[in-house]
Order: structure tokens, then sequence, then C-alpha cells
């Protein structure tokens, strides 16, 4: 049976925003208050989409939070019409407000992990939604990220869905963006290993921890996930992100490498205890398995050129012909030290093959590249054909959304105008007949009331 990978990349939703919310994320912290281009960001990002789906990958959409979220400021006090909560927020607690807009649930690298049905105990694809509790701003989506995915992957007999674990800083759970399966190449659909990364132990402080910024995913999250999931230890691996880069700005792993089927592609500093995590990923995946982990010397890319354009939280994806290739922002581009790395790769005898170039500039000025937008989901063809049609990308889907985007989106937003209240009403129309466009049901609570 044919096994492929799947991109479900997220919509940027109608409040695109920089409000600088992120503390660790340098891009979102220095451009915050700048003017965001909501249409243009949701544009950029389905423009990737198509590209890929053009490129003979399977290709699905992920859609938006409920933003302004008007339940979570009434749970904090606000209170009356939803002008009246609106305005009381902007005065009296604009940072409030600020985070109930944000339109973060477009990183779907963050929205769940997943683990394939071939490394399940139970044969499913099991999806747990990330709590995301370091931001309040992001500690916002779980539940309705369970609620899309529920509605993407409904068939019980193919897909587990899991609670989110509990909202604690203990259990602090990033999603993919700390995750990485590797298999045999060419093949998703036999046991692979999952990579969990952490950034700190949650109940030892006597282990290595960064000291500036805070370490999102902690290891006691990643194994309650890997139990959730019914993995067995022979295919799991716990590495954890060296402290010294998340205090950098590597506020994720995807921030500092990537991985697809047999390749590792990574920063030379990016771990602790690197080659011991190494040795066991060769040992569980077996002696059959060729690996190829790339390794960026510091002395060919800088950390800060790493983080700045995002080397690491591109793409590696396996195209139909069986040669692999690289989506990248054009800010590797247009930087002298990683373009030119780029160029010294493609002569390297690894299985990346090709570099492809994308504007996704609304994003990565809020902290994202092009990985941060897609969730990866390997399915078998049965699987596959279980997934609600109407969120794959087609011809026909892409100019339906793109003229979905040109009617109900903004062309430019301050963090003034997110105290405009017809900002609700421009957002839930829009919500509302994208839920249509999907087959969603009513997944957010505005549509449930």
């Amino acid at each position: 049976m044919k096994h492929t990978e799947a991109n479900f990349d997220g919509l940027v939703g109608p409040t695109h925003n920089y409000a600088g919310l992120s503390f660790g994320n340098v891009a979102s912290s220095q451009n915050a208050k700048d003017a965001s281009h909501p249409k243009q960001a949701a544009k950029q990002g389905l423009r990737k989409m198509k590209a890929l789906m053009d490129m003979g990958m399977v290709q699905g959409v992920l859609a938006p939070q409920e933003r302004p979220d008007l339940y979570a400021l009434r749970r904090l006090g606000f209170n009356g019409s939803d002008a009246n909560v609106i305005a009381q927020a902007a005065e009296q607690a604009p940072h409030l407000l600020r985070a109930c807009c944000s339109a973060s649930s477009m990183w779907t690298a963050n929205a769940a992990t997943v683990s394939p049905s071939a490394d399940t105990s139970d044969g499913k694809v099991h999806f747990t939604p990330a709590n995301l509790t370091n931001k309040y701003h992001r500690s916002l989506e779980p539940e309705t990220t369970g609620n899309i995915l529920k509605a993407m992957f409904k068939h019980e007999q193919h897909f587990a869905h899991h609670q989110h674990l509990p909202d604690n800083e203990h259990f602090g759970d990033e999603g993919a963006a700390n995750h990485t399966r590797l298999c045999a190449k060419g093949d998703y659909g036999h046991t692979g290993v999952e990579l969990f990364v952490y950034g700190r132990y949650a109940f030892d402080s006597s282990k290595p921890a960064p000291k500036k910024f805070p370490a999102r995913q902690t290891f006691e999250a990643s194994q309650a996930v890997a139990r959730l999931h019914g993995l067995q230890d022979e295919n799991v691996v716990f590495m954890q992100q060296n402290p010294d880069l998340i205090d950098q700005g590597v506020f994720h792993n995807d921030v500092i490498a990537v991985g697809n089927q047999n390749v590792l592609f990574y920063h030379e500093q990016a771990f602790l205890n690197q080659e011991q995590g190494f040795n066991e990923i060769r040992q569980k995946l077996g002696q059959d398995t060729p690996l190829h982990f790339i390794e960026v010397k510091t002395q060919d890319v800088s950390v800060q050129d790493a983080v700045t354009t995002y080397l690491f939280n591109t793409q590696v994806i396996t195209l139909p012909s069986g040669d692999m290739a690289i989506i990248a922002p054009t800010e590797c581009q247009e930087n002298q030290a990683v373009s030119a790395y780029f160029e010294k790769l493609l002569t390297l005898n690894t299985p990346i093959k090709k570099v492809h170039f994308f504007d996704v500039k609304q994003s990565m000025k809020n902290g994202g590249g092009p990985a941060c937008l897609r969730l990866r989901v390997a399915l078998s063809e049965q699987e596959l054909a279980a997934v609600n049609p109407n969120v794959m990308l087609t011809d026909g889907l892409f100019h339906t959304l793109d003229n979905w985007i040109e009617k109900h989106y903004r062309d430019e937003l301050y963090s003034k105008d997110l105290a405009d209240p017809q900002l609700i009403n421009e957002s839930r129309t829009a919500l509302d007949e994208l839920t249509q466009i999907l087959n969603l049901g009513s997944v957010y609570r505005f549509q449930q009331d």
C-alpha cells in the first residue's frame, strides 16, 4: 500500500498583526507595532501551498482560529456587548486585547504532534493538540485546534484524537515544532523513529536549562505525548536542545533543525549530547537504513544568521521523483552566508538536490518561516481517502480561497485597529463562510452559541 506525507498549511487569519507578543522570538519582538498586511499574508501562504501542490505534493489547508477571542476577554472580567468588551479591553488592558486578537495559529507546526499509524500500537494516526502554555495568546488555541482537526480527520477507524496536555508549565508542549519523524527514504509506511526535542526538565532543576529566554517544551510533556500515542521505547528518541541557543532566540527546535525521512539537517550547536542521541537514532532505525546527518558548521552559518533567515525553519520534502528539495524563505537567498551555504549543499552527496525560495515575509516578520506554516501528516492510501476532502487543496479550492481572502481581508492593520468593533463582524463573517467552504461544521464558539 502506498503511503505519503501530506502538508496541512495554516491559513493566515483576518486579524494578522504585529503585536510583539512572543518573548524569546527575535523577529516577533523586532517588528512589534509595525503595520501588518493580512490580505498579503494570507495570499503569500496560499501561494506557497499551491506551489507545493504543483510540485506533486499532497497539500491540505488548516483553518485559522476565531479572533478576536471575546470569550477569553469575558473570562477576564470584561462584559457587556461585544463592542463594549472590545472597548473596555482596549482602554484598560490593551496588551490583553492584542493577545486575544493574535493570528498565531497560522503557524500550524505548533498546532499538534502527529504520529502516523505505522508507529502507533493501535495502528491509527494519533493527534495531540499542543497546549502552548508558555505564551498566553497561544494558550487560547488548543480547544479550537482540536475541533478543527477532528473535523478534518473524522473517521475513528483511522484517526485518534487526544485532549491537549494539562495547562501547566510542567507539561509545556509546543507540538510538531519540537518533533521530527525519521524513517527509510521513500517509505513512510514502515515504523520509523520519532525524535522529541525538549528544552528543559520540569521536575529537575539541576539539569541544564536556558537562563535568558524560556524553554517552552519540557521533557515530561514529550514523554506524555509519546505515551498517549502508544509509541514503543524502541521507536522513540528524546534529545535536549542546546540551552545556549534558546538564549540566542532559538525558541523551537525547528528554528535550528529539520528532518525528513532519512535526512536530519541541523546546526552544529543544535543539541546537547548530540552524538549520543544520533547513535541512538542509528541503532533504533537499524543498519539497513542509511542516514544523512547534514551538519551546518558555525563557520559557514552563524546562529544569528540561521535565526534571522530561518535557514532551518525550512521544509525538506521528498518530490515525486524521489529527490529531496528544501522550501526556503527568500530571506535565505538574500543573506550572503546562507545563500553560499545552499550553493555548497547542492554539491554534496546528499538526497537534497534542489532549493526553492518563497516570499513569506509577512509570516517571517512575525517569527515564522515555511516550516512553521505546515503540519505534516504521513498517511496510507486508505487514511488519505478518509480525510475530509474539502480541506485538500485543488486548483478549484485555491481559486475559491483566493477570492475568499480578497473579499474578507483588510489590506493593512495596525495594533490600534484591533479596537475597531467592526473587526469582530468581519472576522466572524469570513470564518463562517470558510467553514462552509471546507465543510468543517460548527468548530467555532460563535457558531455554537
